[in-house]
């Protein structure tokens, strides 16, 4: 394992992260905040509790999981197209590394960054709502995963995609749906037997489901499930990676 070279992709990614460190931090509280202003008052005010946890608390889980989500995946996404854009990723590929070093330099970075946003919205929650974790070893094993699985995601798609407009498509179209579909804000118990049963075919639902029940002990499908859901997503987005890096797909002019 080439750790030299994991750590120089590493270290250029996170370089590329605290320079512009401000808006990264403010960004997420000030989301956060609009987020508990609009929830959490505005329905809040007409929603007391759901399964006995403040509406305020109960979406603070769904809050987490929507911006980890969403940063994983672009900063993953951005971190390898840029360099198919301006044509340095032939460079890389003629490197000294193999696909699974490339991988963890780019997910790796991507992750961490994604987990550091999380860090700070659960922070921010805390000025809006009491937060009790049950399960914090739980909690800190999903906000893990999430981050590694969805960076895999996000540097798949930096290698699909052909332009900028591209790098946005799915993000937009697809998991952003995906997340306010999957229980971020509501529990799904809430919704009609048939919404209750397509909901299940969401795979957002599992990763929030197993987040929420590690701070409440709530959850809308069982946590072993959960667990299961989000390995075998992972296995699928390295299985994705080391087909495109072993046929060359996306990556030969």
């Amino acid at each position: 394992m080439n750790w030299r070279g994991i750590w120089a992709i590493y270290h250029f990614e996170m370089m590329r992260f605290f320079r512009t460190l401000l808006q990264s931090f403010i960004s997420p509280v000030i989301s956060t905040s609009l987020y508990f202003v609009v929830f959490g008052t505005a329905i809040g005010a007409r929603i007391d509790e759901v399964e006995g946890v403040s509406y305020g608390a109960f979406i603070v889980p769904g809050l987490v999981m929507l911006s980890v989500i969403t940063q994983a995946i672009s900063n993953a996404s951005f971190g390898i197209y840029f360099p198919k854009f301006i044509g340095t990723i032939y460079e890389l590929l003629s490197a000294p590394l193999n696909f699974i070093e490339i991988t963890i330099g780019y997910v790796g970075a991507a992750a961490t960054k994604s987990l550091f946003i999380g860090t700070v919205i659960l922070a921010t929650s805390a000025f809006f709502v009491d937060l009790e974790i049950q399960h914090p070893v739980a909690m800190l094993a999903f906000l893990v995963l999430t981050c590694l699985s969805f960076a895999l995601l996000g540097f798949i798609l930096g290698l699909w995609a052909g332009n900028f407009e591209q790098l946005q498509l799915v993000p937009l179209l697809v998991v952003t749906p995906l997340v306010f579909l999957g229980g971020s804000f509501y529990s799904i118990s809430m919704l009609p037997p048939v919404w209750q049963t397509i909901t299940l075919f969401n795979p957002v639902v599992y990763l929030i489901s197993g987040f929420r029940w590690s701070f409440f002990g709530l959850a809308d499908v069982p946590v072993g499930l959960s667990l299961m859901a989000i390995g075998a997503f992972t296995a699928l987005c390295m299985g994705v990676i080391w087909w495109i890096f072993r046929s060359g797909w996306r990556l030969r002019s």
